[in-house]
């Protein structure tokens, strides 16, 4: 697997180093099926019926199949019929992880039905030992693809190395 998202970023982040105005990023740990049902816990729930929405607040962990998010709130915009989840808003300082891959932000938003995520405000994303960072990151979760925007900056560590993770 490190082999397979290395290669691709090294590739992208060679020929746009300096002034990255997006970095394409393979995902293979985001990849996610957005069907599966999601599970949200924290510390109070206020519920307002008028808009359709839930606001999770303190602790907040929403779980989606091996997708995991956490925030101090999130917000929770359902549907007018139906009341199947559209979007999830999170803020207050978020982490997105799968067994593979970390991300970290100061908000996130998450439309379910497109399976994209949007992070925003210093991201920082970790794969392994290598890290990306900007301002923005879409991640496609269908396609476990994943675009960074907002000043670039990539960490490698190079295989063979010490502390070099294992080629798979």
């Amino acid at each position: 697997m490190f082999r397979r998202l290395f290669v691709p970023i090294l590739m992208v982040c060679a020929a746009a180093s300096a002034a990255a105005q997006g970095t394409q990023i393979t995902f293979g740990g985001l990849q996610q099926d957005t069907s599966l049902p999601v599970e949200v816990q924290a510390d109070s729930l206020r519920l307002n019926q008028a808009d359709n929405s839930a606001v999770f607040s303190g602790n907040v962990l929403v779980g989606q199949g091996d997708l995991r998010l956490s925030a101090a709130e999130v917000r929770v915009e359902y549907a007018a019929e139906g009341g199947a989840i559209e979007r999830l808003l999170a803020s207050g300082g978020v982490t997105m992880a799968t067994p593979q891959e970390a991300a970290e932000a100061r908000d996130a938003v998450y439309a379910v039905a497109a399976g994209t995520v949007v992070l925003t405000g210093d991201v920082l994303l970790t794969q392994g030992p290598n890290a990306v960072s900007g301002q923005r990151l879409t991640v496609d979760l269908k396609a476990g693809t994943g675009v960074m925007e907002g000043r670039v900056t990539t960490i490698f560590t190079p295989q063979g190395k010490p502390g070099a993770a294992p080629a798979p």
